[in-house]
């Protein structure tokens, strides 16, 4: 892969940016991307030009602006997904009295879009934005369940495979065949794969020409999402699939 340095540089100074809200100062960023001086502040001008830092008059720090995030907000915003799956979400959050997730797909990864907390004392401490691999969570299985072979193979070759927790699978073999049994149950399940003591369960949406383009999941601590709940909830969360899946124009068989 040809990489531009100056671009590389950049984004890398962006990353850095933004763990830091108070923000950091050009020598701490300096020493943080391994650049000079020089160089971080000829970056730092660019970028503050087109909008993404500001300079803290005061401190002299250099801060993250909010303009990434609306770059990526255009997107989300233009998918009438959001505004389609809302009301379902909600209803659903208040049926299993869970966190509901609603998720898309990037490459090899889900990103939440949108979450509806529930009234537990134990909340998730996922984020709209946040990314995870598709390999190993209920809504990336139930999305691949549904993608052609060969894709799925892509996505696996192309993901960094590892043992998040003790439960993860890095067996492509038994993958292939857990992502059977999710097409045929049309859910899948997240048993403490991507995180020690959260269990999490699954199911696809479709659009109008029959492709999965999002998922949606219940989340929860393994001490309330138990096997004997898993029958409810899987039901639950497949019938708002089904229903917001209607309302993008799917047709159910």
């Amino acid at each position: 892969m040809e990489l531009v340095q100056s671009v590389d540089r950049t984004l890398t100074l962006l990353e850095v940016l933004s763990d830091y809200s108070d923000g950091l100062g050009i020598t701490e960023i300096s020493d943080l991307v391994g650049l000079h001086k020089s160089t971080v502040h000829r970056l730092l001008s660019t970028l503050i030009y087109k909008g993404y830092v500001v300079q803290d008059e005061e401190s002299s720090k250099y801060k993250i602006t909010f303009k990434l995030f609306e770059l990526g907000s255009k997107k989300v915003h233009k998918l009438d997904l959001l505004k389609i799956s809302r009301p379902y979400t909600k209803m659903l959050m208040e049926s299993v009295n869970e966190v509901v997730h609603l998720i898309i797909r990037e490459e090899t990864d889900i990103v939440y879009i949108d979450k509806v907390e529930a009234n537990n004392t134990i909340s998730m401490a996922s984020r709209i934005g946040k990314r995870n691999p598709l390999y190993c969570t209920a809504t990336g299985k139930a999305i691949l369940a549904f993608l052609p072979e060969d894709e799925v193979l892509k996505v696996w070759n192309s993901s960094k495979i590892v043992k998040l927790t003790k439960n993860t699978n890095i067996d492509f073999i038994l993958f292939k065949k857990e992502l059977q049994e999710v097409k045929k149950n049309g859910y899948a399940i997240d048993d403490e794969e991507n995180e020690m003591g959260v269990k999490c369960v699954g199911a696809p949406i479709f659009n109008m020409s029959g492709d999965v383009v999002a998922a949606i999941s219940v989340s929860g601590p393994i001490t309330r999402i138990t096997d004997e709940k898993i029958d409810f909830i899987s039901n639950e969360v497949i019938k708002t699939t089904n229903l917001i899946s209607k309302e993008m124009g799917y047709k159910l068989n």
